[in-house]
């Protein structure tokens, strides 16, 4: 195998697994306990790593404006369709509540409810897999700088994904293990990236679009709505600072990484 390629698959699978790995063991353990909560900390990590990071990347990489706005729109229009067709469902239940369901259904119907990132993290693992790549064709070292780059900003975004899959009733066992998977689409991003590097490089930033109106619809159309249902003002005040806690983060983690 092509040493280049080698160096390509090898980073992609290292920052995968630790990046991962890391957000696991943060969102398993110190976080654990606030499942519930910490779903208001997920809506900004998703907004802030769409909106902040994703979106603008995507413009900075000369894509039309026109184009990328309208596959935006494309794709929270394509997200809804395929949920409205069961293809992708994400309605959150949990067991013992009213809902006069046969045991074990309501986990069943939740369980579903991760899909949606799976998929948008799907997409953009198999992005930063062809940035990755892009990078090591260039220079290795440039590559090794991409690669931890990558990871700085995945284990942030990763911990907001763990706690949607645990609220939406993945156990923690399938959350890590689906999550991993999604590492499979950043290998074949780098393998794509490595063997047709100047035509698939121009496609980033379509395939960031995508990726960002995933996690805007899972964001907007399954979470926000479960923190409306909380009555309590004190408990609002709490949501509201835990959105601008997971946007600060990723903020935070951007700016130092693009120096600004």
């Amino acid at each position: 195998m092509n040493t280049s390629l080698l160096l390509i698959v090898g980073a992609i699978a290292l920052s995968a697994v630790f990046s991962i790995s890391a957000a696991a063991f943060l969102s398993f353990t110190v976080l654990a306990r606030m499942v519930h909560r910490m779903v208001a900390f997920s809506v900004g990590i998703l907004l802030g790593a769409a909106l902040l990071h994703m979106l603008p990347e995507a413009f900075e990489q000369h894509g039309e404006p026109h184009t990328l706005f309208g596959l935006l729109l494309g794709g929270v229009i394509g997200f809804f369709v395929l949920e409205r067709f069961s293809v992708l469902r994400h309605d959150h239940h949990h067991e013992g509540d009213e809902h006069d369901h046969h045991h074990g259904h309501d986990a069943d119907q939740a369980g579903r409810g991760g899909w949606p990132i799976l998929i948008g993290d799907s997409i953009h693992k198999a992005a930063d897999g062809i940035v990755i790549a892009a990078a090591f064709m260039s220079d290795w070292k440039l590559g090794a700088i991409a690669a931890g780059s990558i990871i700085a900003h995945e284990i942030p975004q990763q911990i907001g994904d763990f706690m949607v899959l645990l609220n939406a009733g993945f156990s923690r066992v399938r959350a890590y293990a689906f999550t991993l998977l999604t590492g499979l689409a950043g290998v074949a991003g780098g393998v794509i990236g490595w063997a047709l590097f100047g035509s698939v490089t121009s496609l980033i930033p379509y395939a960031l679009v995508v990726a960002s109106s995933s996690f805007i619809y899972i964001a907007l159309s399954d979470l926000m709505p479960q923190l409306q249902r909380e009555g309590r003002r004190d408990e609002s005040f709490v949501q509201l600072a835990l959105i601008g806690l997971g946007v600060a983060i990723i903020y935070a983690v951007f700016s130092v990484l693009h120096g600004h």
